[in-house]
């Protein structure tokens, strides 16, 4: 089953202030960790660390029926 996964992520000071929110559907962390590396308009590299501990703290919800893996939205900074 796949799941909506709302993640809150951001990078703190002084490391960077990159930060947002970012809603994909995924069946677990790692294929959504994946998604999100692959997803360009995102601009993630060197921040990856982060992004799984944020992955792994999200809000995530069942889906019922069977959608389509990958990035729905994304508002970053």
């Amino acid at each position: 089953m796949k799941r909506l996964y709302i993640v809150d992520y951001w990078v703190p000071f002084p490391q960077s202030e990159y930060g947002g929110m970012i809603n994909l559907i995924a069946e677990d962390d790692e294929e959504a960790f994946d998604l999100l590396l692959e997803e360009e308009s995102l601009n993630l590299p060197g921040f990856e660390r982060n992004l799984m501990e944020n992955i792994r703290k999200a809000q995530k919800f069942l889906l019922m029926d069977d959608y389509e893996s990958g990035v729905i939205e994304a508002f970053t900074t």
